[in-house]
Parts: C-alpha cells; sequence; structure tokens
C-alpha cells in the first residue's frame, strides 16, 4: 500500500494512493492522522479500500510530508563509502567510524511532494542529498537488529537539503540541516510488506534532469537494522518517527566544479519500488 497525507482543501487528510487516485481514509475510515493510524496498528486494515472509487485524482491534492508531526526525525550522516570518500577526498574531515553519526531534524524543515524547497536569501551552497527514509511502526527501546525490521511500518523518499555554508560554521552540522522547508519527504509511505529487503533498492537524485547521485542501498555502512537497533539505544522510538538513513556519492559540494540547487530547479528522488519525489526550488 502507498499511504500519504493530504490537503484537498479543508486541512490534513490521510489517503490510500492507487494508480487511479486517492481514497480518502480521513472520511472512509475515520482516521485523523498516519501516525496515529500506525501507533493503532491498524495499516493492515486499510488494504481493502484499495479497491474503492478514489475521492481525488493524483493531481488535485497539495501533498503533505508523509508524516507531518513525527516525535523524532533521525538523520545518519556520511553511511555510504563513496560518500565517505568523496568527503575525504574534498578535505572534509571524515573518516570511518565505529558507530552511525546520528542528528536531529525538525519536522519544520520538510516540506511534501511537489511542494517548493525554500532557498533562503542566506545560503548559498543549498545542496541535495537522496536518502531511504524508515518510518517507525512499533515503537520500543534497546531493539535488536534480529528484531529491527519488525518495527518498521514502511518506507519514503527523502531529500536532506542541506544549507553547506552554514553546515560548516562550526563542527556541529545542525544548523545547515534545519533551515525551514529545506528537505522533501514524500510523495507517499510504502507498507513494509512490499519491501521486505531495504538493502536492495536503486536510489538516485536527478536535477534538471540530470542524474547526479546513483546508487544502490546495499552500499550503506550500516544498514537500516543497525541503524535503527543503534538510535532505539539513544532513545525510545515512538510510532511515525522517521530515519533518514543517509545519501550516496554525487552530492553537489564534493563535485568540480559544485553544483547547488538554484531557485527555478527541479529536483527528483527516486528509489526503487518506493516512487519519486519531485520537488521546484523557490526563494524563502
Amino acid at each position: 500500500m502507498k499511504l500519504l497525507t493530504y490537503d484537498a482543501g479543508s486541512g490534513a487528510h490521510v489517503g490510500l494512493a492507487t494508480e487511479d487516485g486517492i481514497v480518502d481514509l480521513t472520511n472512509r475510515a475515520g482516521v485523523a492522522s498516519l501516525r496515529e493510524l500506525i501507533a493503532e496498528g491498524r495499516v493492515t486494515k486499510m488494504a481493502g479500500y484499495a479497491r474503492e472509487t478514489p475521492d481525488h485524482s493524483l493531481d488535485a491534492i497539495t501533498y503533505l510530508p508523509v508524516i507531518p508531526d513525527p516525535a523524532h526525525i533521525w538523520c545518519v550522516g556520511v553511511n555510504y563509502m563513496d560518500h565517505l570518500q568523496e568527503a575525504i577526498d574534498a578535505g572534509l574531515p571524515r573518516s570511518k567510524t565505529e558507530h552511525p553519526m546520528i542528528f536531529g531534524r525538525y519536522a519544520d524543515t520538510l516540506v511534501g511532494h511537489r511542494q517548493p524547497l525554500l532557498k533562503s536569501p542566506v545560503v548559498n551552497k543549498l545542496d541535495y542529498e537522496c536518502e531511504l527514509a524508515v518510518i517507525i511502526g512499533k515503537g520500543g527501546r534497546y531493539i535488536s537488529k534480529e528484531d529491527a525490521l519488525s518495527h518498521v511500518a514502511g518506507y519514503s523518499c527523502f531529500n536532506e537539503g542541506s544549507a553547506r555554508d552554514w553546515q560548516y560554521h562550526t563542527a556541529q552540522v545542525v544548523p545547515g540541516k534545519n533551515f525551514q522547508g529545506t528537505g522533501g519527504f514524500g510523495p507517499w509511505m510504502v507498507t513494509a510488506d512490499e519491501i521486505p529487503d531495504p538493502q536492495v533498492l536503486e536510489i538516485s537524485t536527478v536535477l534538471n534532469g540530470e542524474t547526479l547521485q546513483s546508487a544502490n542501498t546495499r552500499d550503506m555502512i550500516f544498514d537500516v537494522v543497525t541503524i535503527i537497533s543503534y538510535v532505539s539505544h539513544i532513545s525510545e522510538l515512538q510510532p511515525g518517527d522517521v530515519i533518514a538513513s543517509g545519501t550516496p556519492s554525487g552530492v553537489g559540494q564534493s563535485r568540480e566544479p559544485q553544483v547547488f540547487m538554484q531557485i527555478g530547479d527541479s529536483c527528483e528522488i527516486r528509489i526503487e519500488n518506493v516512487g519519486t519525489l519531485v520537488n521546484e526550488i523557490a526563494e524563502g
């Protein structure tokens, strides 16, 4: 199933996306939010609605971030070996670590599919990062790697837009990762039953029609189960929590010459069996 959060003119609703359109689960099934649906363990019960006549076309809605209100957004830095090497080659202070590099992101930094990513006038180097987003289903603390995938509700596309000039003001990357409206999240959550192995997915970034990142999630340094287990030791994971699992090589800051997103650009994040997230860049 493909589940999403959207607005068709009456506020945030939860929907089920089919080839023919969007079935409104808020009106039909009383679903208040996708986060609540996940927490209540009702996701699989929505499958029957895929046979219903859609309430909206795919082009007649405003896509919102898949989970607009997660309790936590955990991000993993430098989690592909080729990305680590390009960072080292660019002279950045990076090295392979024993544990994942974890930092946080705030919900108001994210926008939905087909919504503009905002380039602040104080940001000169707005970079793209294609990432597989993992959405937690069953919460828990001290989760083992063996049990980790049983805690996943589904997966989505994530553009971890990064203000590189602000990211490197100090050794702490958080400022550059938290400019309002710089990250894309969507278009929907593909439920975990449709992706039994998250480590075999092709992933890419296409900027203005040109492929600038292309990799496979098998190339992660720390795989999804390792990340889930590690983060759950820091804090109890909650239903609807989001983990952005890192980006491969090809980011703009490591290119020669460098390539950054500019106002008017169109950026696509493509993940096999998940979907395509599209955002244009606007002033903000």
